[in-house]
């Protein structure tokens, strides 16, 4: 059987009397000859990908309508030579390049964008318009998915540009609906792993804020973002006139004393090493000053890595607004907490194959970044049994973060109406980075598949 040769020859691993040589001490060499290789490919390819991402990004689409995103990346993927399956999910995409016998890795991009107006006043920023639940909206890219379709593109060009170098599938999906957190769930449910390969490895990149600068790759060890929870509390009360509180029973007391009290089941009963929140964003009550009104309904999110913090969070949230309405002598409150978007967990293997040869090609630009309190529903495919790592990229020239850093005006994040990446040099560390990664996957299966013979 014919084994890949992904990174065996870029580590300078040699075959001799059926085993593996270890790497020379000269491996780093290697690894930057490699990613030469690949940024010269980037260079050639580049002017392409300006006019994809220039095109996606003054052309946004929201969640599930991104039928035009979606048939952009199709059409560059049969290009490349993938063979393409669209409206997986309703409007997503799966692409397949078989390169022979071996395992199946997965790379993942977004295809939506937000219900929001862009002010970057750059000449390819959006003036789409579209109707968001009834209402006429504004249509940006704000999230960066824009950055993260050109990267996935780019890689995809990339490792078929190198296909000598490994043996296997790749798997390309073009996801829908990220930004609502359902659409990691459509394509599951469209038989993503089961009318196709179920990948042995997963990847997928996310475009940073003013934090890193452009050239710099972040990852975590272990959980990278938040589980995300809904909450919604209905407070019942007896309505009556405002200037006789003594004949009623006062909703919005209720639902003021609980937004308070709520954060003491943060400051006082979750371990305060580990991360939690609760927020209340929605406060709706009454229709005038002079009456007070039979309910109030209060809307939140709940934030968390850890399952035991999660679960005593639920619990101290629960006890909270049945106490305040007992104080107040009303009827129970109606708690509906909805579990939504679980929290992705990186995979210790996956991780620690990618970092060497990340390390190797990124120096002290690789970096461990502690996890984000935002959520993804990249978490579906994990729970459906794909190890994989999720990692971010820098966006902003190192010297504007440098003076964020020092005390100046912080740099615009993810979903800000100012965010603005640093096109090319973004998208060649991603593409960089996410071949590499999947190349180290490809060696890492295919050196364990030799061992096993």
């Amino acid at each position: 059987m014919r084994f890949a040769r992904p990174l065996l020859a870029a580590f300078g691993a040699t075959f001799m009397l059926g085993s593996i040589v270890a790497p020379p001490a000269h491996a780093e060499i290697d690894v930057a000859s490699l990613k030469q290789s690949i940024e010269a490919s980037f260079e050639s390819d580049y002017p392409k990908l300006d006019a994809l991402y220039k095109d996606i990004h003054a052309h946004p689409e929201l969640a599930f309508q991104e039928e035009k995103t979606a048939a952009k990346l199709a059409a560059e993927m049969r290009a490349i030579g993938f063979e393409v399956t669209e409206k997986v999910g309703r409007t997503g995409l799966v692409a397949l390049y078989r390169n022979g016998d071996g395992p199946t890795v997965m790379v993942r991009t977004e295809l939506d964008a937000l219900p929001m107006e862009e002010k970057t006043g750059l000449p390819y920023a959006s003036r789409d318009k579209t109707t968001w639940q009834g209402r006429e909206t504004f249509v940006a890219h704000s999230c960066g998915h824009d950055i993260h379709m050109a990267s996935w593109v780019g890689a995809a060009k990339t490792l078929v540009g190198l296909k000598e170098r490994w043996q296997g599938t790749l798997m390309f999906i073009a996801q829908p609906g990220e930004e609502v957190g359902a659409g990691a769930m459509a394509m599951l449910m469209d038989g993503l792993f089961t009318r196709f390969p179920k990948p042995d490895v997963g990847f997928a990149l996310h475009s940073g804020g003013g934090v890193f600068a452009y050239g710099t790759v972040a990852y975590t060890i272990g959980a990278r973002s938040s589980n995300a929870d809904g909450l919604t509390i209905r407070f019942k009360g007896r309505g009556g006139h405002g200037a006789s509180p003594q004949a009623t029973i006062d909703p919005v007391m209720m639902a003021s004393r609980f937004v308070v009290d709520v954060q003491s089941v943060i400051s006082r009963e979750k371990d305060p090493t580990k991360f939690g929140v609760v927020s209340i964003g929605s406060f709706q009550a009454g229709t005038s000053g002079n009456i007070i009104p039979d309910e109030a309904v209060l809307q939140g999110t709940i934030r968390s890595f850890d399952a035991d913090v999660r679960t005593r969070m639920h619990e101290g949230i629960k006890r909270t607004a049945q106490a305040v309405a007992e104080m107040a002598n009303a009827p129970a409150p109606d708690v509906m907490i909805t579990e939504g978007i679980k929290a992705v967990v990186n995979d210790d293997a996956v991780v620690a194959t990618a970092e060497k040869v990340l390390r190797v090609a990124f120096g002290d630009k690789l970096r461990i970044a502690p996890p984000v309190t935002a959520s993804e529903d990249y978490s579906e495919y994990i729970r459906s049994g794909v190890p994989s790592m999720f990692f971010n990229i820098g966006v902003y020239e190192p010297e504007r973060v440098a003076a964020a850093e020092s005390g100046g005006t912080p740099l615009p994040g993810n979903h800000s109406p100012l965010y603005a990446p640093v096109p090319k040099p973004t998208i060649q560390t991603g593409v960089t980075a996410m071949t590499l990664a999947v190349l180290s996957a490809f060696d890492q299966r295919a050196k364990a598949q030799y061992k096993g013979q």
